[in-house]
């Protein structure tokens, strides 16, 4: 299988210490992967991280924030399609007192509605208390590699 740009699918990665199932990824590019979020806290809220797995984005190459950057645009163009919004929220959280929950630089990408967070500035909010952390919240319900599959299933021919 491949992403349509001549990447091959079927590849895992590691997301910081853990493991991205290729079921879970829906894009990559040379040097970066686009997978569905364990949490999120919108529809469609998903993440883009270089390939390499690198704690701050400080310590990226220009090469690689390049890359990362540009898969985050092609992502949110199909988030905005699929969703069929006209708003996102691209963001990065770069240390531990930034929020950074995982080591390794990541990308959220949330397709916006109105009245989504009031006010609006309320997503970073939720992006800091943790919401998208990999270590279980108590209030959040972690989604099954079946739904997260499902949704990676859904944007994947977006990019073929």
């Amino acid at each position: 299988m491949s992403d349509g740009n001549g990447n091959p699918m079927g590849e895992n990665q590691q997301f910081g210490p853990w493991p991205i199932a290729d079921t879970e990824i829906f894009a990559t590019s040379s040097l970066s992967y686009a997978f569905v979020n364990l949490k999120p806290i919108v529809p469609g809220h998903v993440l883009v991280s270089p390939k390499q797995v690198v704690p701050r984005f400080t310590d990226l190459t220009p090469s690689q924030v390049s890359d990362l950057w540009t898969l985050a645009q092609r992502v949110g163009r199909m988030l905005e399609v699929h969703y069929r919004v006209s708003s996102l929220t691209f963001a990065i959280q770069d240390g531990v007192e930034a929020g950074q929950s995982v080591p390794h630089v990541h990308l959220h990408v949330l397709p916006r509605v109105k009245g989504d967070f009031e006010p609006n500035d309320k997503v970073y909010d939720a992006l800091d208390e943790g919401d998208v952390k990999r270590n279980l919240d108590e209030d959040r319900v972690a989604r099954t590699a079946d739904e997260m599959a499902a949704e990676a299933a859904l944007y994947r021919p977006y990019f073929e």
